[in-house]
């Protein structure tokens, strides 16, 4: 499995969230952000940036480029 899929995964469930309910924060179906989550359609870059909004973390983190969630402070 890609990192990146992993970790779509798990930012959703620690945060105790269902497919569905992240989907609404995307505006897309609970049936195509099953697709992102499996790897099955790329996400478009637009969700991946509401995404790291709605988590509060780096699109390093999310893409598997950086362990850490956040990036360091002043780098940005």
């Amino acid at each position: 499995m890609d990192h990146h899929i992993k970790i779509l995964r798990e930012l959703r469930e620690d945060h105790d969230k269902t497919q569905r309910q992240i989907a609404e924060v995307l505006g897309t179906s609970q049936t195509m952000y099953a697709r992102y989550e499996r790897g099955a359609n790329e996400m478009p870059i637009r969700h991946l940036v509401k995404l790291c909004e709605y988590y509060n973390v780096s699109a390093d983190f999310v893409l598997g480029l950086r362990k850490k969630k956040h990036s360091p402070a002043g780098s940005e």
